[in-house]
């Protein structure tokens, strides 16, 4: 039985690591944190929860959590984690960061990307990036892990397999997502207000999740790439639709066959014949892709559900391979 704590309990995806935790009998959750809702159970600010997660809600108190935890799930905004993330490392405590704290090991992209100093940089090194399919052994050994946002998910996981096997031209990657509004979080906004939201590109060029696709491309692969990447919100709840272009002189059943061979053994991900939807991943942890082939063009979609594959069944994902 693994005993693990959730900090920032309440916030969509720490809700949702709470759904997907109480529901697994090697789990014991120890504490919930919830500064904004302290003294509450889980099950007054989830309803949905009533009868199943009637957990108090507790400040952090870190030697306590730490004392009692195997695992700490960390679901805070950027750069408000570091310091909690590091405090539980020095504790012995293993971390499951779903900012993107320790995402990046090059403090300098870090920095300059998210235009705030990186407090705990000395512990880059000791973190691993949380996309399970491709860093098994890298999330089982590491201190830390950086759990993918939901954007980098959707793209890398159907365009790493083909960079690295050098099918597909990596000049031209052209990546057009549309993500459902809880992607920007709980809190609301006047851009994020149910009456306010349509179908809207946004931080065009200037993405963050774009420098994290193209690190993880680096990283994994030893291969440049300067991804085009354009994402936009939808009015729809959840979910996450990647449309990816590119160019390759390899047949489509070449491409088909390191999709079949990559993940034959991963079993969160399907590989389709026909497009996948939004609709068909939702509340589910898997990630759908389907690739397409006309003379040299190559359009491959992929499918998420922004809240789980995107972020707290990701992090689960990732635990699994630690126990």
């Amino acid at each position: 039985m693994k005993r693990v704590s959730i900090i920032g309990a309440t916030g969509y995806a720490g809700s949702e690591l709470v759904k997907l935790l109480t529901a697994r009998a090697d789990v014991e959750i120890s504490s919930l944190v919830s500064t904004s809702n302290t003294g509450k159970l889980f099950s007054d600010v989830c309803k949905s929860m009533r009868y199943i997660a009637d957990i108090p809600l507790s400040p952090l108190d870190i030697d306590k959590i730490a004392s009692n935890s195997d695992a700490v799930f960390l679901s805070l905004p950027h750069g408000a984690g570091m310091e909690i993330a590091a405090a539980f490392v020095e504790r012995g405590v293993k971390v499951f960061d779903l900012s993107a704290d320790f995402r990046m090991q090059d403090q300098q992209l870090f920095e300059r990307v998210y235009n705030t100093p990186h407090k705990r940089a000395d512990l880059l090194s000791a973190s691993a990036y949380g996309l399970a399919e491709f860093y098994e052994r890298e999330i089982r050994e590491a201190k830390i892990v950086g759990v993918p946002g939901c954007y980098p998910t959707a793209v890398l996981v159907p365009l790493l397999p083909l960079i690295k096997k050098r099918m597909i031209d990596t000049e031209h990657i052209i990546a057009d997502c549309k993500s459902g509004i809880s992607g920007a979080g709980k809190n609301p906004t006047e851009t994020t207000h149910f009456c306010e939201v349509t179908v809207k590109p946004y931080s065009v060029f200037s993405h963050r999740h774009k420098f994290e696709i193209d690190d993880i491309i680096k990283r994994f692969t030893n291969i440049a790439a300067d991804i085009v990447f354009t994402p936009h919100y939808v009015p729809v709840k959840r979910g996450l639709l990647a449309a990816i272009y590119t160019k390759s002189s390899f047949s489509k059943d070449e491409l088909d066959k390191v999709y079949r061979e990559f993940f034959a053994a991963k079993r969160y991900v399907r590989i389709l014949s026909e497009p996948p939807s939004m609709q068909d991943v939702q509340n589910t942890p898997f990630i759908d892709i389907a690739l397409f082939k006309k003379g040299g063009n190559v359009i491959i979609v992929s499918a998420i559900d922004n809240l789980l594959k995107g972020a707290a069944s990701q992090a689960v994902q990732c635990f699994e391979l630690c126990k």
